[in-house]
């Protein structure tokens, strides 16, 4: 997994040294639920998702660079719902105490560089959940267009079935936008 870089974080692969700072974020009640996870129990219950983070090289650890620490994450995936397109889905949480910064919408956007410039994809999606007004606000900040909501498409931890809210990035929205030159 390459290490990517924004003026404010280091986007990098998950070590097993990042234990207290994700369990320190992922034990938060405002934090898994709105994507749609239980906040954690105990650091064994982290130690195995850390594990699985690092094991399947999909998910990377967000670290603020001002102090050093991991305050969030921010991970690439198939997007089962898009068949054999060459697609990926985009996914991210971020730790309370580091929200209304724009921190994620920096990190969604480099990351979007690298998955059009460099992996050369067809489509970014990302989904957030009716109840996930700071995620809507990050998609919309980041220029992914609403595609529409998938209706009773998610369980989530608590057992109820969430909607979807859907939304995607195309190579051509993309470079069409590095390309816009704003009137004067």
């Amino acid at each position: 997994m390459k290490i990517l870089e924004t003026e404010r974080m280091i986007l990098r692969p998950w070590k097993i040294e990042d234990l207290e700072d994700f369990y320190e974020y992922a034990k938060n009640p405002n934090v898994g639920p709105y994507a749609g996870w239980e906040p954690h129990g105990n650091k064994e219950v982290t130690l195995r998702i850390l594990q699985s983070f690092i094991e399947k090289d999909e998910v990377r650890a967000i670290v603020y660079r001002e102090n050093g620490k991991v305050i969030g994450s921010i991970g690439t995936h198939v997007d089962r719902k898009r068949g054999e397109v060459k697609a990926k889905m985009i996914g991210y949480v971020l730790s309370e105490h580091y929200w209304g910064r724009g921190l994620m919408p920096e990190a969604v956007n480099r990351v979007i560089k690298y998955l059009f410039e460099e992996e050369n994809l067809e489509l970014i999606s990302c989904y957030h959940f009716p109840f996930n007004f700071r995620s809507k606000k990050v998609i919309e900040k980041c220029n992914f267009k609403y595609e529409g909501i998938l209706r009773k498409a998610s369980q989530i931890y608590d057992g109820s079935i969430q909607d979807d809210v859907c939304y995607s990035i195309t190579k051509e929205d993309y470079f069409y936008s590095l390309s816009s030159v704003p009137y004067a």
